[in-house]
């Protein structure tokens, strides 16, 4: 079998705006340079085979910081995009609220269904398990993608959203996905050392 990482992205100054990003092509700000210099940081005394990545340059630069520091080489993969947000991209809830009214989630504004996303998510992570068995490998990724397909996938284990640079491991055992560790992000607090 193969050990799954699920990474979310370095910060965007979106995500301190509150803005929805989709597939809006924000890069990182400086907060998520950092993190993923961070992460990097930390992954580098693991032994880790592949990494697959997002194409949107928040997830890509990450992929490629990390990459770097661990000398993988990365495969961009369009599965692995953040859920299409449609009307609501790059606006905050407030403005969603002005706009559309509070009940802005029940309109059509254009969304990508929760189910697509946990297809083509699901699919991507099946094809990775078969192709890399015995194998280690890191997926960078988006918060929505991450949150939808550990949902899916791991149904009984409590969760939250997922922070940014957030390490989730899962593997599948006897047909059963399962966490192994959950939306970790103590390479932020700065006790993380190389060695």
């Amino acid at each position: 079998m193969a050990t799954i990482a699920l990474i979310r992205h370095g910060s965007t100054s979106w995500n301190k705006e509150g803005r929805a990003q989709g597939n809006s092509d924000i890069s990182l700000d400086q907060d998520g340079i950092n993190q993923a210099e961070l992460l990097a940081t930390r992954l580098r005394s693991e032994d880790w085979n592949h990494i697959y990545s997002s194409t949107l340059a928040r997830a890509k630069q990450t992929a490629l910081i990390v990459g770097s520091a661990i000398g993988v080489d990365i495969h961009f993969d369009d599965r692995l995009r953040e859920r299409s947000g449609g009307l609501i991209e790059g606006t905050t809830e407030e403005e969603r609220i002005e706009k559309w009214g509070t009940g802005w989630i029940e309109l059509d504004l254009g969304l990508e269904p929760i189910e697509i996303v946990q297809k083509r998510g699901g699919e991507f992570l099946e094809e990775i398990m078969m192709k890399h068995q015995g194998e280690k490998v890191l997926v960078v990724s988006h918060g929505a993608l991450i949150q939808f397909n550990f949902i899916n996938l791991v149904p009984d284990f409590p969760t939250k959203d997922f922070g940014n640079t957030s390490i989730t491991i899962l593997k599948k055992i006897d047909n059963q996905w399962t966490c192994e560790l959950h939306n970790c992000t103590k390479h932020l607090e700065g006790n993380i050392k190389e060695g």
